[in-house]
């Protein structure tokens, strides 16, 4: 755990140091889970936005995009069930004070399980060497059978407790499993009480008058209440999808863990619109081409696992979710979700206004059945540079910091660096950013000696740098370094633009899905 920690610390800091992620309105103490994407956070937050969009929406004829507004009537909020049921566990420590959301104190008291096993693992690895076999380990030893057996009774006990609003049975659970506060070791807890974690807020001019809204806690419901605006204007046939992202706003009571769990968020959601009694098939097939679509940007097969709920939301009749191993275990990155008719029918049913679909192949109208998927854009970024930064053991004897992040998503895709700062050099350099700036983001960098720019470019992700010396000034011919590789190789500069497109052409890159 420990280890996870120092990670994770690293992690933090990192994205501080080299402008990717700072605390928000820091100078006043900042404010808690909000964070402010900095000078490369901002560009590696749009390149993984336009990654989804393109594969979303570019790539698939009948998924069209909208852009809804962050405010709704209220009635909105009602009707998705959000008013009543958008709700956490929380419970107190009445020595700390601190308040903690009951269900993730239970997945923490999991966690630690599985890392009992994982380390069960390791010990046989380390006994068995060539010859140990994983799955018949995990099939056969008692001891990680008993600790699977613990994990899965806990969890569906969880589950069925708050399936059933039974928070004097999730007090019990956290008493019997002797949970303590992870700050103090008080095991003094309140009851368990649920919490809306919507924002209020008022529109209008005076007091008096003004009607209550709330911040959107999701995008989806903007698809929704547009469903039948944007299948008639784009003449849509079923099955087709909507797509959008933007912000989301959630009063998280125990937001922790850097962007994983913020208060203003911002999710890429898409909601699939089918004909009724297909919903099986579609998700299974959108389970398949989202993992296929997360693959493609080759951060370890290993890293990801399917994750089916046991507790389904009312809507759902089937869901999952696509978890990613984060620095402190495996956690949710992206849901999938049949969500049936659910949305349709109840704001059908509040606003009096039928929201139907004509089948011209059945020749009758009918409420449609929805496959959603919904990922975080900020937990998709934590995954990406969380999964990049890598500490480097040299044959030299020393180490170098390096942000691994896929070309395709990072930031700058180059910095031109003159080799010393007169002879002409810089005035080359600053031509070759002239030309290569209207295909790409790159940089130029004169300060301090080669070898230290090259180590800054590799903890700032960038994937090249291409460096001109006295030589160029007879053969035209740069040196371009790979940050991955550290190879180096000389280049003709009208060479230059084709070498980078190869390797961070976004076409490149989706193709591999």
């Amino acid at each position: 755990m420990a280890n996870q920690n120092d990670q994770f610390k690293k992690v933090v800091s990192h994205a501080k140091e080299y402008g990717y992620i700072f605390q928000s309105s820091e100078i006043y103490d900042g404010l808690s889970a909000v964070y402010d994407y900095a000078q490369n956070g901002v560009e590696l937050k749009n390149n993984i936005r336009e990654y989804w969009w393109k594969a979303m929406v570019q790539m698939h004829e009948n998924i069209v995009g909208i852009d809804a507004a962050i405010f709704m009537h209220p009635t909105t909020w009602k009707a998705s069930g959000h008013v009543d049921a958008f709700n956490d566990p929380l419970i107190d420590n009445k020595d700390s004070k601190k308040r903690y959301r009951a269900d993730v104190l239970i997945e923490e008291y999991c966690a630690k399980i599985e890392s009992k096993i994982d380390k069960e693992i390791k010990k046989a690895q380390k006994r068995f060497g060539d010859s140990f076999d994983k799955e018949q380990f995990l099939a056969t030893n008692p001891r990680v059978l008993g600790y699977e057996e613990k994990i899965n009774s806990t969890l569906s006990r969880m589950a069925r407790s708050l399936e059933n609003e039974d928070l004097v049975d999730v007090k019990a659970l956290i008493e019997e499993l002797e949970i303590a506060d992870p700050l103090t070791g008080s095991k003094n807890w309140t009851d368990v009480k649920q919490f809306n974690l919507m924002f209020g807020t008022k529109l209008g001019a005076s007091a008096e008058s003004a009607m209550d809204l709330y911040l959107r806690p999701e995008t989806a419901q903007g698809i929704f209440v547009n469903f039948l605006n944007v299948q008639k204007s784009g003449r849509l046939k079923i099955p087709f999808g909507i797509a959008q992202t933007g912000k989301a706003f959630r009063n998280e009571i125990v937001a922790r863990q850097f962007i994983f769990r913020m208060r203003e968020f911002e999710q890429m959601e898409m909601q699939f619109f089918i004909k009724p009694g297909t919903q099986q098939e579609w998700y299974e097939r959108w389970k398949e081409i989202r993992l296929k679509w997360h693959l493609s940007l080759g951060m370890g097969e290993e890293n990801y696992r399917f994750h089916d709920h046991e507790k389904l939301a009312h809507y759902a009749d089937a869901a999952a979710d696509i978890e990613f191993k984060f620095p402190f275990g495996f956690k949710e990155l992206e849901g999938i979700h049949s969500r049936t008719d659910f949305d349709l029918r109840q704001h059908e049913e509040y606003s009096n206004k039928k929201l139907q679909y004509f089948d011209p192949e059945e020749n009758k109208n009918y409420i449609p059945y929805v496959v959603e998927t919904s990922i975080g854009l900020d937990r998709m970024f934590l995954a990406v540079f969380s999964n990049a930064l890598q500490e480097e053991e040299l044959e030299n004897n020393t180490t170098r910091t390096v942000l691994r992040l896929p070309p395709v998503l990072a930031p700058t895709k180059a910095a031109i660096l003159p080799l010393i700062k007169r002879d002409g050099l810089p005035e080359i350099a600053r031509k070759i950013v002239d030309d290569l700036k209207w295909d790409f983001n790159v940089i130029y960098d004169e300060k301090d000696a080669v070898g230290r720019r090259y180590r800054r470019q590799d903890a700032a992700g960038t994937p090249f740098c291409i460096t001109v010396d006295h030589d160029t000034l007879e053969d035209n011919m740069v040196t371009v370094r790979h940050r991955d590789t550290m190879e180096q190789k000389r280049v003709k500069i009208e060479e230059l633009r084709e070498l980078i497109k190869h390797e961070v052409d976004m076409r490149t890159w989706l193709k591999k899905m």
